[in-house]
């Protein structure tokens, strides 16, 4: 059977994952009455909830004669680390871009990854039929990008169709028939190459390992594509590093395909073929599992450095271990090496005390999804702010900067350039008309400037901008930036917080938590008007007499309070705070909960 391997790129929310569906339906990879979830590739609770890719995962299709294997990518930056790993394995990739918002600052960060491992991308102009849509425009813009990337002459000379995934067509021309998906298949199995690995099923096998699973039965599970060679279930492997020094040598006990949205047991792994092996107790994401024979290992992609850290801690507040059941550093510790295992975009180092963890990453997003699966896993956890990675070089400090790519309505275009150009140090790159009354904005900013920013930007665009950033590069120190402003009201008591008590204290600022909940010292529960830390007292009642007339007592109406998420907490607190994350509860606190503890620590910095 013919065979060929393609990723589906793209910035994030044009499409992709729908696509994927379509394609599965019309390859008839399910039944006609089958039960399918919408956006069947994305699995994970959270991917679901977000309305995004967070994993890579791999499908299969039949079209006339030829397995397609599908990749489908993520399209936020935080998760880039997936994007690299996943192009080395493909021959080809589909650039799906949305015809009305053009090229996006992800689909210029995956084309470079695709651009520069030499593949030729198929461009798919999504959504044409959005009234909004300028297929033309976006044409053209995805042709400059690619010139932009330094493409060569085969890739910048890309075929390209017009399409719209959710009604399930694809057409070369505008004005096409607009029936199926068969341009789509039929463009990928005669503009992506057979792998050339097919011509070396002779050699002894070697397989660079991409991604990284566990299955309960048959422990880790290794996904990549068989570079050369064969590979049998019940064959002894090796496994090598990247610079060569031997892992260790196993039995393979399963080989795995991908067939539809099923994983099939196959009893022989071939070159070009993307599979999955289990049998290894120690190899990892980037190792090569080969035949005892081989000694050189595949080279493998390298991954773009982390820019944020954030610290793991032990939860440490008077309420901790009421929620979860993983509470112990040796248990977070473990969760994390783990983490860090299958996912090579993330690092992790013990810290001195050996009770906190410090966790490098790409992003705040990245970070929250981390935090939310482990809170959902029963975990507890305190989270600090997050800190950006600084480098140095030739004695000059440097720090990350990203590529910021904003469109706004133009009434908000002022405020939103004072933002990131002023306070946020900030330099503007580009600014042109995105449509009508919109403008896009381009910008360089440090990753610094940005943590915490989203929700502003939210609040200066009133709700309607959209913001995306990506790595762009490292540049000078560009001095402080100023956090937070305001103060905050700090619990001087534990108990539960009283109506009354927070109804006199709303003059003060806005609460951050409701009456009758659960309170301690130490731990914040508003924001104050002023720029000082104020501690108050949540807990105390109206006082009653024995003499009482009618009127005296008057209902208290108390204003909504603000309820954080998970990310807006992280980039709400200052460095001597953190986050109590719990299964069921989102706390601020201070770092050091003693009041007095607090002053000489402040006194010390």
């Amino acid at each position: 059977m013919d065979l060929r391997n393609i990723a589906i790129i793209a910035h994030v929310d044009h499409g992709k994952t729908t696509l994927v569906d379509e394609l599965l339906k019309q390859s008839g990879a399910f039944r006609e009455n089958q039960a399918v979830a919408e956006r069947a590739m994305d699995s994970n609770d959270l991917e679901r909830e977000r309305g995004i890719t967070i994993l890579a995962k791999a499908t299969s299709v039949e079209w006339k004669g030829t397995r397609i294997n599908i990749v489908d990518t993520p399209g936020h930056a935080d998760f880039g680390g997936e994007v690299e790993r996943i192009l080395s394995m493909v021959d080809g990739v589909v650039l799906l871009v949305d015809a009305a918002e053009g090229p996006m600052p992800q689909t210029k960060f995956v084309t470079s990854k695709a651009l520069a491992l030499g593949l030729r991308p198929i461009v798919v102009l999504n959504k044409v039929d959005k009234p909004d849509a300028e297929p033309d425009r976006a044409l053209d813009e995805c042709f400059d990008l690619f010139a932009n990337l330094g493409a060569d002459e085969d890739q910048l000379d890309f075929p390209h169709l017009y399409a719209s995934g959710r009604s399930g067509w694809a057409d070369a021309e505008l004005d096409g028939p607009r029936k199926n998906l068969d341009a789509l298949f039929q463009l990928v199995v005669n503009h992506v190459p057979a792998p050339r690995q097919i011509k070396h099923q002779d050699e002894p096998f070697r397989m660079l390992a991409t991604t990284l699973g566990s299955d309960p039965f048959v422990g880790r599970i290794l996904t990549g594509r068989v570079e050369s060679g064969r590979a049998k279930v019940g064959a002894t492997v090796q496994a090598i590093s990247r610079v060569g020094q031997k892992i260790e040598q196993f039995r393979v006990t399963k080989i795995q395909a991908f067939r539809g949205l099923q994983m099939q047991d196959i009893d022989e792994a071939v070159a070009g073929d993307i599979v999955s092996l289990a049998g290894m107790s120690k190899a990892t994401v980037s190792d090569t599992i080969c035949a005892l024979a081989v000694e050189d290992p595949l080279e493998a992609q390298p991954i773009d450095p982390p820019t944020i850290t954030v610290t793991f801690g032990i939860n440490d507040s008077p309420l901790a271990g009421r929620d979860g059941k993983k509470v112990q550093s040796r248990v977070i510790r473990e969760r994390l090496l783990k983490e860090a295992e299958s996912n090579v975009a993330i690092r992790v180092k013990d810290t001195p005390g050996g009770e906190a963890f410090e966790v490098s990453g790409r992003g705040e997003l990245q970070m929250g999804v981390l935090i939310e699966n482990m809170r959902r896993e029963g975990f507890e956890l305190s989270i600090s702010r997050p800190q950006v990675i600084l480098r140095e070089e030739d004695g000059q400090k440097l720090e990350p900067v990203e590529e910021v790519t904003i469109d706004v309505d133009d009434d908000y275009t002022g405020a939103v350039i004072e933002k990131i150009t002023g306070p946020r140090k900030g330099e503007l790159a580009e600014m042109k008309p995105a449509g009508v009354g919109k403008t896009r904005i381009i910008a360089h900013v440090p990753s610094r400037g940005l943590i915490g920013y989203h929700g502003e930007f939210l609040t200066d665009t009133r709700g309607t901008g959209v913001l995306n950033r990506v790595f762009h590069g490292w540049t000078p120190h560009k001095g402080a930036i100023p956090g937070r402003r305001a103060g905050v009201l700090i619990s001087m008591e534990d108990g539960e917080a009283v109506a009354y008590a927070l109804w006199n204290l709303e003059e003060r600022g806005r609460m951050f938590i409701g009456p009758q909940e659960k309170v301690y010292q130490g731990m914040i529960i508003g924001e104050h008007s002023r720029d000082n830390d104020l501690e108050v007292n949540p807990l105390k009642g109206k006082k009653l007499t024995n003499v009482r007339a009618s009127g005296t007592d008057d209902a208290v109406r108390l204003t909504p309070h603000i309820q954080f998420t998970l990310e807006e907490a992280i980039a709400y607190i200052n460095d001597d705070e953190l986050v109590e994350v719990t299964p069921n509860a989102i706390r601020l606190r201070k770092r050091y909960l003693d009041p007095h503890e607090r002053k000489r620590m402040s006194k010390t910095i």
